[in-house]
């Protein structure tokens, strides 16, 4: 946490402060009294500190609380850049460094403390320009923040995949309760869970004239708490409307909640009581360019009237930004459509010419993050696909010859073919045993190929590869095959994983002629603000061998014949194939949308063919 390690940082200063200090000076010296009120005001220490001042204890010790309160300050730092003597005077410059929070820098400043000989002993010459130069006797330090409203999350067409959503934020004008801000905060403290010191600092270090948002509340939230909240005297309510609640793709989107007093303190900065912090997809991955960082000032205040004296620093703050998907409104209406159908399932639409991702949807036990993006399942014939690619590339012809047996043994494997596949004759084609996924007739390929020819093929379409998403994906696995038998499980998709992402790029593939990697989110391009990450290296765009996509785009025609998708002048391409007892996939396309869907319990190439109608349908 970026507080905890400012003050850890702090705390190894003071041992580096005091030994500078000793060291320099072997003789008596004003040495002493400069280490102390530095160490005191920095560690907490005041009494210490007002020990080595020769103003009243009280008075200097209240002072440097109430500065560490006005500044809502995490942690003080120091550093001696000189001292000097003159008979009875000395003086010590230093160098000052205020941790602020609030994802601002840090606050630098240089001071000077004034010293003398008071009966024998050295004291700081006490006044309120010891604590910074330009503050004067009647004044006092304040932070002056304006906070930005949250962006949003927004489609291809910059339309925002979030509708409103109303907050409330409880909090006060200091200026009104005067004298009550620790009653105040105490209160309000006991009935949300917030830190006392936290709201303290907070009302504290802003100016009297400006409401200060202490809690924010959804709306269930508010009005379980609003008859405790209307106890608490000078306690004022606003109500904000921000576009929070997710649409379609809502777990792609992902939520947003106001902080709570236990997420406050795992988070410990910048974020603080009254801000929408993102939970979950999007609105957490890009939390920092969502809400930016806020503009701040440190100024010093009139105490009499509140008003401005000066401005001591400003910082103008990260400007937010909304955050720009790849999602397209009208595709991922189809995929909704699709999968409100089923009972488990997950589609993932992308478009074939760029690999931008469309349309995430899932149903039951599936999720658009977890299962649709990051799931890993076997892929079952659908691998086929990629295990052409090698074949044909080894000259297996499309119209080579295959027997399609309800068993068979490939080096040791056993596979089963559950029924004979509909309109697969004993002696049907590489194709047409392609099309209808007859396990034991693809297996009997293995000894046509490598495994280097196979796990070449996997990276040409992009299964292991390494890519860049801003959320959990998965890009598929092909284990090492050591020998025929292992071959012939990859061919079958046995020892494959994938993910419906992955195998919708691999369908875009086929369509485009090239691979590419996915991409979500347009701009901005990395979800770290600061460009400190270090991101995963992108993984390029791999081009087809041309005489292989012509074979494979004929083979997945001849995959997707007469699949129902509404009619439509583009036609449907792609490969149908069942894993087990429960899971069947489609992976395919039609016009400029590829697509995987993934079904439990379900026809996928229902689902597909669902989607497409939807989608020709809303064209």
């Amino acid at each position: 946490m970026r507080r905890a390690r400012r003050i850890l940082a702090a705390t190894a200063t003071l041992a580096v402060a005091s030994t500078t200090l000793t060291g320099c000076f072997e003789e008596p010296s004003p040495h002493d009294a400069v280490r102390d009120f530095l160490v005191g005001w920095q560690s907490g220490d005041y009494d210490l500190a007002a020990g080595r001042a020769d103003g009243d204890r009280a008075v200097v010790r209240k002072a440097l609380s109430d500065t560490k309160l006005e500044l809502d300050a995490a942690s003080f730092r120091f550093k001696i850049k000189s001292l000097s003597m003159t008979g009875e005077e000395a003086k010590a410059d230093f160098h000052a460094e205020v941790d602020l929070g609030e994802n601002n820098p840090l606050w630098e400043y240089d001071g000077m403390l004034p010293l003398h000989l008071v009966d024998g002993s050295w004291k700081v010459r006490w006044s309120p320009s010891v604590l910074h130069p330009q503050l004067k006797e009647g004044q006092r330090f304040a932070v002056d923040i304006e906070p930005k409203a949250r962006k949003p999350i927004v489609d291809r067409t910059d339309e925002p995949l979030q509708s409103a959503s109303v907050f409330y934020s409880a909090g006060v004008y200091p200026a009104k309760i005067g004298n009550k801000a620790e009653e105040v905060a105490a209160k309000l403290s006991e009935y949300t869970g917030y830190a006392q010191d936290r709201l303290l600092s907070r009302i504290r270090s802003s100016p009297p004239d400006k409401f200060v948002p202490l809690v924010t509340f959804g709306r269930s939230r508010y009005q379980s708490m609003k008859s405790k909240l209307d106890t608490i005297e000078g306690i004022e309510t606003q109500q904000q409307d921000q576009r929070v609640n997710p649409e379609p793709p809502r777990q792609i989107v992902g939520s947003v909640s106001a902080l709570t007093p236990d997420l406050e303190q795992r988070l410990g900065g910048p974020e603080k009581a009254g801000d929408s912090v993102g939970r979950t997809g999007l609105q957490q991955a890009y939390q920092d360019y969502l809400t930016g960082s806020t503009q701040t000032k440190v100024i010093t205040l009139d105490l009499k009237t509140g008003k401005q004296v000066a401005l001591l620093k400003e910082w103008p703050g990260r400007q937010n930004v909304p955050v720009k998907t790849t999602i397209d409104r009208q595709v991922q209406a189809a995929a909704e459509q699709a999968v409100a159908d089923t009972g488990t399932s997950a589609l993932v639409a992308v478009q074939r010419d760029t690999g931008q991702i469309l349309a995430v949807g899932a149903k039951g036990d599936m999720s658009q993050e977890k299962h649709a993006l990051a799931g890993k399942f076997p892929a079952g014939t659908a691998f086929s696909i990629v295990a052409a690619d090698a074949l044909i590339k080894r000259k297996v012809s499309p119209k080579q010859r295959l027997s399609c047996p309800e068993e068979r043994t490939v080096g040791g494997a056993k596979f089963q073919q559950a029924g004979q596949p509909t309109g697969v004759t004993a002696s049907a084609s590489f194709q047409e045993n392609f099309a209808k996924g007859c396990v034991t007739a693809l297996a009997s390929l293995a000894r046509r190929v490598t495994a280097a020819d196979l796990t070449a093929s996997a990276k040409t379409f992009g299964i292991g590869q390494s890519w860049r998403l801003p959320l959990k994906s998965f890009s598929g696995s092909l284990p090492a095959l050591s020998s025929d038998a292992d071959k012939a499980r990859a061919i079958a998709g046995e020892n494959v994983e994938v993910s419906p992402l992955g195998m919708a790029l691999v369908a875009a593939a086929v369509a485009s002629g090239t691979w590419r990697p996915p991409v979500l989110v347009t701009d901005p391009t990395s979800p770290d603000p600061t460009a400190e990450a270090v991101q995963p290296p992108q993984a390029a765009p791999v081009p087809l061998d041309p005489e292989v996509r012509t074979a494979l785009t004929s083979m997945m025609r001849a995959g997707a014949a007469g699949m129902n998708a509404g009619g439509g002048k583009d036609a449907v391409y792609g490969v149908k194939a069942t894993v087990g007892n429960q899971y069947t996939w489609f992976v395919g396309w039609r016009g400029e949308v590829a697509v995987a869907v993934l079904a439990k319990s379900y026809d996928a190439a229902a689902e597909a063919g669902s989607f497409f109608s939807a989608l020709q349908n809303s064209s």
